[in-house]
């Protein structure tokens, strides 16, 4: 019994222990931690070093980063601008990014996943199909219209897809996240470098060396 009673508490101790270590990006410890873009790096912190708060502008503050349309002539017709701290030096230590999605006619954002941040989209231009894909592997989907919204969870892969033939769409998402990161699924597989082995790829999706060959050149790997 003690020793059931001691292992209880050890556990207990060890995922407190954890989740203290793996925490979301760190609270700030003053109002806001302007990014100082000026200055070289000297040393490598979790963010961008600040400047004096006496001398933070209005400025700091805005941006018309996504105030234009992003080209979306690739071969998944979108593209995905971002505000960071070179564009809008206020962010720095907020826990948060903010993107502007543009969709061509029958454009799709891949499947992908952001390892550090949760996402709410909202949907301003045309209609986006969206959805994520949970670790039992069921999808939940929504067509999202003007005005509309929808949370991906951090961390899960999802993917945005605008179904209109036609005309393009258009989306802005928040991240909880300073670097929230992105990694496309078929990239990382079919277009990493070094490659990953073509026997590795034919046993996880169930194709042919010819399948992985004809992928990788059209993903550009």
């Amino acid at each position: 019994m003690k020793t059931s009673s001691f292992s209880f508490h050890f556990f207990l101790t060890l995922l407190s222990l954890l989740l203290t270590i793996v925490k979301p990006d760190p609270d700030p410890l003053q109002d806001y931690c302007v990014a100082d873009r000026n200055n070289p790096r000297s040393i490598f912190i979790n963010g961008a070093p600040c400047i004096n708060p006496s001398l933070a502008l209005p400025s700091h503050f805005a941006t018309s980063a996504l105030s234009k349309p992003g080209n979306t002539a690739n071969q998944f017709g979108f593209n995905v601008t971002l505000t960071t701290i070179a564009n809008l030096p206020g962010l720095n230590t907020q826990g948060l990014t903010i993107a502007r999605v543009d969709l061509a006619a029958n454009g799709v954002v891949p499947p992908h996943s952001h390892p550090r941040a949760s996402e709410v989209t909202i949907c301003l231009e045309g209609s986006i199909l969206v959805g994520f894909i949970d670790t039992s592997s069921h999808m939940y989907t929504q067509q999202l219209r003007v005005g509309e919204s929808f949370v991906f969870p951090r961390g899960l892969i999802h993917f945005l897809y605008n179904m209109d033939p036609m005309k393009p769409a258009m989306a802005v998402s928040g991240l909880s996240s300073q670097s929230p990161g992105a990694q496309i699924a078929s990239l990382s597989m079919f277009a990493s470098k070094p490659a990953v082995p073509d026997e590795v790829l034919k046993k996880a999706f169930q194709i042919t060396g010819q399948d992985v060959a004809k992928i990788r050149r059209n993903l550009g790997g």
